[in-house]
């Protein structure tokens, strides 16, 4: 079971920057891919960024464009999400995901999400 907990978002306006942060509770974390997943109002999920358990692979967006960078803090527990040149597109609620060695479309775990909201 992994339990998943994201926090830092908020207001921003456009330009600046938010880092949001995945707090992740599993005895076996390293084993877990992790990615991080947006959706905005009448809009479906999509992806933003994942990487593999091992780290060999890496899923990003398109409109990531080298703005958003991942990392991630085995001893933590924690990923990262550091977003910068943000777009008043961004705008969305952003999820913390897992799963079990590599990323796919539907994980199994999920946090709660955390709003971002991007003005311009």
């Amino acid at each position: 079971q992994v339990r998943l907990v994201e926090s830092g978002g908020g207001l921003v306006q456009a330009g600046g920057s938010l880092r949001l942060s995945c707090q992740a509770s599993a005895r076996t974390f390293s084993n877990y891919a992790v990615g991080w997943f947006r959706q905005a109002p009448g809009k479906e999920r999509e992806l933003v960024l994942s990487r593999s358990a091992d780290g060999l692979y890496t899923d990003v967006a398109e409109f990531v464009k080298g703005r958003f960078t991942f990392s991630r803090d085995n001893v933590k527990k924690t990923v990262y999400l550091q977003m910068n040149s943000l777009k008043p597109e961004d705008t969305a609620v952003y999820y913390c995901a897992a799963h079990w060695q590599r990323m796919n479309n539907d994980p199994d775990y999920w946090g709660q999400g955390t709003q971002v909201t991007v003005s311009s």
